[in-house]
């Protein structure tokens, strides 16, 4: 009892010499970070879909190819198997997309410079200047800045808007020209227009680079997809016959489709990967 009345005594000793001893520090606020799922949503022009959206339609999918090989085959490892590359299916789909866009995109970031940069200089002030681009720019673009012009008109607020902007075209090329014009309106400063032919210059150069290169390595990704779908197209013959059936659904059929899985997605990965060229990462995206 007296053990327990001298821990009691200690605590609430302690709990009222707690503000001293450990006073309470004035939190940061931070923007809240976004999960994966949401940034390649952004990024594949799908911002407004929500992430549960695409959670249900990952889980329809799969379940919907399982089902198909099941009733096909009858192999229960196949179903598993068709239901994960099923499930994986949206995902590669938004990431095609994403691929696409930013193709699209890199050849129009130079023409936004230069547009920006004629806007500058007829005596337009650098918030007028983005906005004008919801008229000038290309018909891509433009969705995206005509948003940003209503919202800096009901607003008055250019750094915000500049936040939303960039959420909305989640494009690392478009990071670059947003911070860029952030710093500008910042610190100010007579070499807006230099900094911009220069990046215009540089976005130019990687893109005719980027495209030459690409198109002398397609045949890589094309040997990958055939290498890894072939086998596949003709085990799914094999099952279709009962012996083929009976054969693969012993304990050995199921440790072979298991390792060739294994083997077809390894070697998928390390074709992409000889074949694919870095991606510029987003600033402060």
């Amino acid at each position: 009892m007296t053990v327990l009345l001298g821990a009691l005594l200690a605590a609430g000793i302690l709990l009222c010499l707690s503000p001293w001893l450990w006073p309470q520090r004035p939190r940061e606020e931070r923007a809240p970070r976004r999960s994966r799922l949401t940034r390649l949503l952004e990024e594949a022009g799908y911002g407004a879909v929500e992430q549960r959206v695409v959670v249900a339609v990952i889980l329809a999918v799969g379940l919907a190819a399982a089902s198909v090989i099941w009733l096909l085959t009858g192999l229960l490892v196949l179903a598993v198997l068709a239901a994960i590359v099923g499930g994986l299916a949206p995902i590669m789909f938004l990431r095609a997309r994403r691929l696409r866009l930013r193709k699209a995109r890199r050849q129009l970031w130079p023409d936004v410079c230069d547009l920006l940069i004629a806007s500058i200089r007829v005596g337009l002030s650098l918030p007028d200047a983005v906005a004008s681009l919801a008229e000038s720019a290309p018909g891509m673009l433009r969705p995206a800045f005509a948003v940003f012009a209503r919202d800096l008109r009901a607003t008055g607020r250019f750094e915000s808007s500049l936040d939303r902007l960039k959420t909305s075209l989640a494009d690392p090329i478009a990071d670059r020209i947003i911070e860029t014009l952030r710093m500008a309106r910042q610190v100010g400063g007579t070499e807006l227009t230099g900094v911009l032919r220069a990046l215009s210059s540089s976005v130019r150069a990687d893109a005719a680079l980027r495209g030459e290169v690409e198109a002398r390595q397609s045949w890589i990704r094309g040997a990958a997809v055939l290498g890894a779908v072939a086998p596949w197209i003709i085990l799914g013959l094999l099952v279709m016959r009962p012996e083929g059936a009976s054969a693969y659904g012993s304990p050995e059929g199921v440790i072979v489709i298991c390792a060739g899985a294994a083997v077809s997605v390894i070697a998928f990965r390390i074709m992409l990967r000889v074949g694919r060229l870095p991606e510029p990462r987003r600033w402060f995206g």
